[in-house]
């Protein structure tokens, strides 16, 4: 049984992996090693059945791209600051 309501799980399948890949891009200051970590927390979940359709995969891998296009454009900025 579902526990989310439908737009629930389209808002946060849009919102979840950009914010998790920003977040963990901050933390371990490599854009790949942070992607690396949102998919494998994505995985684990999709293993453990926690989503069942297939459309909210593909807002899941869209969302990782732009939080993934956001990472390295905020990289770029800094390092852009930084000289």
């Amino acid at each position: 049984m579902e526990t989310l309501s439908i737009p629930t799980q389209v808002i946060l399948a849009i919102v979840t992996p950009a914010l998790l890949v920003v977040l963990f891009t901050r933390i371990t200051f490599n854009r790949y090693v942070a992607l690396l970590l949102t998919v494998a927390l994505f995985a684990a979940s999709v293993y453990a059945g926690y989503t069942h359709r297939w459309w909210i995969y593909i807002l899941d891998a869209a969302s990782l791209t732009v939080g993934f296009w956001y990472a390295s454009h905020m990289k770029a900025r800094d390092k852009k600051s930084a000289s």
